[in-house]
């Protein structure tokens, strides 16, 4: 197992294994996506992380090499799981553009947000390295294309091309700090 592995699985045995929402966030602390876990926040995230049965990864909607944080809010009941995760998707969307799957309807009821656990996934020097302009443009580029390919050959879906929108937000943002 790689130094970047161990410091991974060290990190997520620290994130709740809780019934609940979480955000994966960018080597900026931006979140990207967030989701619900009903069998635990620690298992779906290491899911993620490893491209293991996680449709976001399967349908290139994000690159795992730009999460460095994982958020995560546990519940102590089931049903709170889907009013907090529409309320945090529609916070964190309005910000900036979430590469979720679908786009979660506007809760209208209050809703009680727990403390949030927050766990950094990649060490700090690599979080560094990965921050350089030269680094992270190029690979938006690639994951930018990755994506259309996937649309254009594979599927085209109305929420594939909404999280093609947010690449392209980020690639325009990546590509100004990059001149």
């Amino acid at each position: 197992m790689s130094r970047a592995q161990e410091f991974r699985k060290s990190a997520l045995s620290d994130l709740s294994n809780e019934i609940g929402v979480y955000a994966l966030c960018d080597l900026d602390g931006v979140p990207m996506y967030v989701g619900q876990s009903v069998d635990g926040i620690r298992s779906r995230v290491r899911r993620h992380l490893t491209s293991a049965r996680s449709d976001i990864i399967a349908n290139r909607q994000i690159d795992v090499w730009e999460i460095a944080y994982v958020w995560a809010w546990p519940v102590a009941e089931k049903s709170d799981i889907e009013p907090l995760e529409a309320a945090l998707f529609q916070r964190f969307d309005a910000e900036k553009p979430l590469m979720n799957g679908k786009v979660l309807p506007l809760n209208m009821n209050a809703v009680n947000e727990p403390e949030r656990q927050q766990i950094q996934v990649i060490e700090d020097g690599e979080r560094q390295r990965r921050l350089r302009p030269d680094q992270r443009l190029e690979r938006q580029i690639r994951q930018y294309g990755i994506l259309v390919d996937y649309i254009q050959t594979v599927k085209s879906a109305p929420h594939l091309k909404r999280a093609l929108d947010a690449h392209f937000e980020r690639l325009v943002r990546y590509h100004k700090t990059f001149l």
